[in-house]
């Protein structure tokens, strides 16, 4: 069972919902999150889908965020309604302003609603490890100690594991939880042009990993 525990309106007056299952007996505590980047709305459909299987019988307590970024996702766009990019706007320690374009994270660090609201969730829980969910790489991009946790997930999708995306990336959410707070933290970035359905099946697996063997 799945019960709403914490709620932000953001500027377009859609809702980010932070679910936890309600067993009161667990090992771990995982942190599921969705849609960083509104383009990328792979996440939010596959993190729904999850949760409408049997969550009765799991060993670790997930903390879920479908959807980060929904203003970003009903526009199609990967920044939210203030043209940030949520995965560039951590107050890191590498954080740094740039130009207004595709990746700007904003005139200074932590200024969004959305990004806000997930330091709060760190501040709140203890979290064994974290899975937020991108596209379109086909890699199992990982931050902090989470490089056997990744070969894992490889092992079961597929994909590769990369410990370094191959770019800068100031401010983002993997080195504010991974790296800093050495929170093994996985980005999964799902492979494009393939359909929801076929992506469930091949990550379907990954979510009863976490959930129930991690």
């Amino acid at each position: 069972m799945l019960k709403v525990v914490k709620t932000a309106q953001t500027k377009e007056n859609n809702t980010i919902t932070l679910y936890e299952t309600t067993n009161e007996n667990f090992d771990k505590t995982i942190l599921l999150v969705g849609v960083f980047h509104g383009e990328e709305p792979q996440g939010n459909y596959l993190i729904n889908e999850y949760i409408k299987t049997d969550l009765s019988k799991i060993k670790n307590k997930l903390v879920i965020i479908p959807c980060l970024n929904p203003d970003g996702m009903a526009k199609n766009q990967r920044q939210n309604s203030n043209g940030i990019d949520l995965n560039r706007s951590f107050p890191t320690k590498n954080w740094r302003t740039t130009t207004r374009k595709e990746y700007f994270g904003g005139n200074e660090p932590a200024s969004e609603i959305e990004t806000k609201f997930m330091i709060e969730v760190l501040e709140n829980y203890k979290f064994d490890a974290i899975l937020s969910i991108h596209a379109p790489f086909e890699i199992v991009n990982y931050d902090g100690p989470a490089k056997e946790l990744a070969e894992k997930i490889s092992e079961i999708t597929g994909y590769p594991t990369q410990g370094d995306i191959g770019y800068p990336t100031p401010g983002s959410f993997g080195n504010y939880a991974g790296v800093e707070r050495q929170i093994p933290t996985i980005t999964l970035e799902l492979p494009e042009n393939i359909s929801n359905e076929e992506l469930w099946l091949v990550n379907k697996p990954v979510f009863e990993y976490l959930a129930e063997q991690f």
